[in-house]
């Protein structure tokens, strides 16, 4: 039996599942899919907002703001890129002008530090390339940007390390029993028992607590289209724009990605929770909106679309509570934007306040909150390239040559916690298959490393788990 087991792969659970690794626990992760960070956290804008947005009072206004200022430390730890590289909301007009005063006056409600109104000139000189039509911002210094699938995965890697169990395919669709005795079942019928069970199941959340009959709120599934730059276009802005939010929302954003891409995006629209397909009307409207922020858009340079469906709550807040009819069995649910930024903070309060009224917090002893990164090579000097290569040849193969990956990077993907079995794991974790040619030329030598280090027949390597394979047989 497990003291804790926590539900849903996601980046709330996965710093869940880390912090919890701090104290003496036997805790475990189940995840439904075949990887984890396969729901909302692996298709979101990577973000780190600085916390003027949400509402004073708020639990989104709270962990927002704890979350941001852990952030930098989180990120070392993990071995994660994380770049502090501001924000700016933009105003095309007048009145919009007012509208930053309010957000302004709201951040440093909620204790964001470093706000600053600029006007025209000012926002030319940061960010050359803004529209004519813009009139002025709101500088946010403590913005930031991070990888959200890097830290998810660093975040259950290091768990696992430091002593959590993870079970994938597991989707929990039967749970039975109450403190200190919770009975979960998967849909192919493994069992798992603990004492309490943490919900973080993202768009799935509702889903988790109508099984042990909670029924107050309402999760929906909300889907965001984007675009992405090559690197080559990456010095097209500095800071992650937005638009001046309206009654509608934020709107999209420009912005850079911690790899130098610039990514544009996210629409929202009110889907089935898996619907994660692109449209025409969707990514014309990315387009028309990145044309109005930003003066010469390079349209030219996109090397994929995609889009990821994100989960919104009637309570419009965080929910993160114990069950009002099940002791020891919490929600962590309606985790909307901001929570990749709140997840650091969310997991503090989520182990030391709810689980430490059930279990006695004894200080693990051997927990070791560093991680070194999933991929590192091109970052080396000539001088460690070659050291690495001559103890492990592997290292002196490039398998992705947009990205300058190796094959030992692949392989170490592959044996690390958690261990990618499939092409687009190893994808989240190294980039290979990330670059200008999406794959187009790596991917049959990743399949192929697969095949060989998990010794599977190369027809059994998937893209994606399940039944997504990448070959149908052997042609001679």
């Amino acid at each position: 039996m497990y003291d804790i087991v926590v539900v849903g792969g996601g980046v709330i659970g996965g710093m869940i599942l880390r912090e919890l690794t701090r104290y003496r626990l036997n805790v475990c992760l189940v995840e439904k899919e075949n990887d984890v960070c396969m729901g909302q956290s692996k298709a979101n804008s990577g973000i780190v907002h600085a916390g003027f947005d949400a509402q004073v009072g708020t639990l989104k206004a709270k962990f927002n703001v704890l979350g941001n200022r852990m952030m930098p430390k989180v990120a070392k730890e993990l071995g994660v890129k994380y770049v502090n590289n501001g924000s700016l909301v933009v105003a095309f007009s007048d009145e919009e002008v007012k509208t930053l005063e309010q957000l302004k006056q709201r951040g440093e409600q909620n204790g964001v530090e470093g706000l600053e109104i600029i006007d025209r000139q000012k926002l030319a000189q940061i960010e050359p390339n803004i529209s004519g039509k813009a009139v002025g911002a709101l500088l946010a210094k403590s913005g930031g940007i991070i990888c959200p699938y890097e830290l998810t995965i660093a975040a259950i890697g290091n768990a696992m390390d430091n002593g959590a169990h993870l079970e994938t395919n597991f989707e929990v669709v039967k749970i039975e029993g109450e403190y200190p005795e919770y009975l979960l079942f998967a849909a192919d019928g493994r069992q798992i028992t603990a004492k309490a069970v943490v919900n973080c199941a993202g768009i799935n959340s509702q889903k988790i607590a109508n099984l042990v009959g909670d029924e107050y709120f309402t999760v929906g599934g909300r889907r965001g289209e984007y675009m992405l730059l090559d690197r080559e276009s990456g010095d097209l802005v500095n800071h992650t724009l937005f638009f001046t939010p309206t009654k509608l929302g934020k709107g999209i954003l420009v912005s850079k990605t911690v790899d130098g891409n610039v990514i544009l995006g996210p629409t929202a629209e009110d889907v089935d929770f898996n619907d994660t397909s692109t449209t025409s009307q969707g990514l014309n409207s990315v387009a028309e909106k990145a044309k109005a922020m930003c003066d010469n858009v390079p349209f030219y340079n996109v090397i994929t679309s995609f889009s990821g469906v994100r989960a919104y709550c009637d309570r419009h807040d965080f929910i993160i509570e114990q069950s009002p009819q099940k002791r020891g069995f919490f929600h962590v649910a309606g985790i909307e934007s901001p929570g990749l930024t709140s997840a650091p903070a969310i997991a503090e309060y989520v182990v030391n306040e709810l689980i430490g009224g059930l279990f006695e917090l004894k200080p693990n002893q051997n927990f070791n909150p560093n991680r070194e990164p999933d991929y590192f090579f091109k970052n080396l000097t000539a001088e460690e390239k070659n050291k690495l290569i001559k103890s492990n040849p592997a290292y002196g193969k490039i398998v992705c040559r947009c990205e300058q990956i190796t094959e030992g990077e692949i392989i170490r993907a592959l044996t690390v916690n958690p261990k990618a079995t499939d092409v687009d794991g190893v994808k989240r974790r190294t980039r290979a298959g990330m670059g200008r040619c999406q794959g187009g030329f790596c991917q049959p030598y990743v399949a192929e490393i697969i095949a060989k280090e998990l010794g599977v027949c190369l027809c059994d390597v998937t893209k994606s788990g399940g039944e997504s394979k990448l070959l149908t047989g052997e042609s001679k």
